[in-house]
């Protein structure tokens, strides 16, 4: 039996090795996707009878932890083939699921296409699907799309000519398929997370997944996919206590006024290395702490759709509770991930803002992948839950 987060462990240090290079030079990582994807580890979430280990929620916080303090952007690139797998279990049918986790089970990798840039709110869908000369094509384009430059297949977040959500699964050589490289942000540079576009793209009834009958319900996917999310923030922490740590044993120099010969007995440089590994390890034990959550969510509504059920009572108090679990650990991550990646500086002097040693992208990282949605509304919802015993939006953890 295959040990997952052992695999992605041992996957860390070649991801690591030209972590820092990649990001100056914004060099793609397609040589360490193709590592994954003879590693196996992409299967870690799929069920056991197509291939996978069905591996618990909080083995997948420990692996992408692991891959968040090699390379983040290597773990946001990965994030949407796990989310895919959460989904095609929860919402696509027994023949979808054979076909497409049971491709991921042999090791192909997937990536999403969902978010776009037009409409008047954050989440808005204009991908569609038409019909044109007796044929079902895919129309329509979307930004953001992480990780779809290294995947061989790809899931569409589209509409149907009624309105209706559902998924259309695309190999990456469909003709009419466009990816660019036009991604530009100031951190996560080599995530891909650029432009796709479809033009067209003719259809089999096989790659379309209806998803309206989940519209308005609660599921457990939004809350796993923000557990990732705060598991990549707390990789970005380790990776800043890792550097303040060697920087000072190595290259700090203490200041005269200090009263001591070396910068590891100077109170400030222990101060500042101390509170960086506080906040660090308390964030990485709420991922902990809110992965226990959703697993047991997870499990719950899975049992439950493969009875044929709507979800129970239980199942929704569940639900509830993971969602809130996460948002204390998305707050606790991001807050952590900004806060130590800029006191690295206090530990390292002037001397670690040289380009060679590119301690920004540890900010500039987890500036980038914070921005993905607003903690604030994290503190609201949690607030709200605990003083009127009011759920949180149901859209509130993608």
């Amino acid at each position: 039996m295959t040990d997952y987060v052992h695999l992605a462990r041992t996957l860390a240090p070649v991801i690591a090795e030209e972590a820092s290079r990649r990001d100056a030079e914004r060099i793609l990582p397609f040589d360490i996707f193709e590592k994954i994807a003879r590693s196996g580890l992409g299967a870690a979430r799929v069920q056991k009878e197509l291939g996978g280990g069905d591996v618990t929620q909080g083995a997948v916080a420990e692996i992408f932890i692991a891959l968040g303090k090699a390379d983040p952007n290597v773990a946001q690139a990965l994030f949407p083939h796990f989310i895919n797998i959460e989904q095609l279990r929860l919402m696509a049918g027994p023949d979808a699921q054979a076909r497409y986790l049971g491709q991921i089970g042999r090791g192909r990798i997937s990536s999403g296409a969902v978010a776009e840039r037009t409409g008047s709110f954050r989440g808005e869908i204009h991908t569609h699907l038409a019909h044109v000369d007796g044929k079902t094509v895919l129309r329509g384009h979307k930004f953001y799309s992480t990780g779809c430059l290294f995947a061989d297949l790809i899931k569409v977040q589209a509409l149907d000519e009624a309105g209706k959500p559902l998924y259309v699964m695309l190999p990456k050589d469909a003709q009419g398929l466009v990816l660019k490289d036009d991604w530009d942000g100031m951190g996560q540079r080599t995530t891909a997370s650029g432009t796709t576009e479809f033009h067209d793209i003719a259809l089999s009834a096989e790659q379309i997944i209806p998803t309206g009958h989940w519209s308005g319900r609660r599921n457990y996917v939004g809350a796993s996919a923000q557990l990732i999310h705060c598991a990549i923030d707390v990789g970005i922490g380790l990776a800043v206590l890792d550097d303040a740590i060697y920087w000072a044993r190595n290259h700090t120099r203490p200041l005269r006024e200090s009263g001591v010969s070396k910068a590891t007995d100077d109170p400030y440089i222990l101060y500042a290395v101390g509170e960086i590994a506080a906040r660090v390890r308390a964030a990485e034990s709420l991922v902990r702490r809110a992965a226990g959550y959703v697993e047991q969510a997870a499990r719950a509504q899975l049992e439950d759709v493969s009875r044929g059920h709507a979800s129970t009572e239980e199942t929704e108090n569940l639900l509830v509770q993971s969602s809130i679990a996460v948002a204390e650990a998305k707050i606790a991550s991001t807050e952590s991930a900004l806060y130590v990646s800029q006191k690295l500086y206090d530990v390292g002097g002037a001397a670690t803002t040289q380009k060679p040693f590119n301690f920004d992208r540890h900010w500039r990282n987890a500036r980038t992948h914070t921005t993905h949605d607003s903690v604030a509304y994290k503190y609201k919802a949690i607030g709200n839950f605990l003083l009127n015993e009011e759920p949180p939006p149901i859209t509130f953890t993608y």
